[in-house]
């Protein structure tokens, strides 16, 4: 179990990723070989963050909300991604329905980190979602949701707030567990 196969990932940082994420020591250990390989420095730009998560949806335009994606995890706000943050953003991200991946989520659209929602910053992120989508998956999409404004009045309905007011993160989890279509709309899931 010790270092013996983690190389430069610090024990600290292996042991608190083991406990924090869902990846086993091996896979943490690839991660970071393959970190370090594209990032020598050790940290992760937001361009290179942008390329590598268009990768993941070559369809379609993933910059705006991987800028998203990107803010929300960067803590200290210096405009890179350290190996630990790299992986809490790829296990937080492709988790499932969990009270870590909606505080997560609610970071991401609490775009201007004051602590609250507001309708224009839910229109902003589903708009950025709403380009993750491949055109020609939009024209499946139900009416009421066919455009990332209709997909933001639909999500902010969920919270029964009007349209000045905002909502706080309790409320925004507690809005989303509560129905799992504010789930589906906070998120894309690429058709398989």
């Amino acid at each position: 179990m010790g270092n013996t196969k983690s190389g430069a990932v610090s024990k600290e940082i292996l042991e608190d990723l083991k406990l924090n994420t869902k990846f086993s020591e091996t896979e943490i250990v690839q991660w970071y070989e393959n970190f370090k390989k594209q990032c020598p420095t050790g940290r992760i730009s937001k361009e290179e963050f942008q390329n590598i998560y268009s990768k993941f949806f070559p369809e379609s335009d993933p910059n705006t909300y991987a800028q998203h994606v990107f803010r929300s995890f960067d803590a200290n706000d210096d405009g890179t991604l350290d190996f630990k943050e790299y992986i809490i953003a790829l296990h937080l991200t492709s988790t499932g329905k969990t009270t870590s991946k909606l505080e997560w989520a609610f970071s991401l659209f609490d775009v201007d980190k004051n602590g609250y929602i507001t309708k224009s910053e839910v229109t902003e992120i589903c708009t950025a979602i709403f380009k993750l989508i491949p055109k020609d998956e939009i024209s499946a999409l139900p009416d009421d949701e066919n455009s990332a404004e209709k997909r933001a009045d639909k999500l902010w309905k969920y919270f029964d707030k009007a349209d000045d007011e905002r909502v706080a993160e309790g409320e925004f989890i507690q809005g989303v567990l509560d129905n799992d279509d504010a789930l589906r709309l906070i998120q894309y899931s690429p058709l398989k």
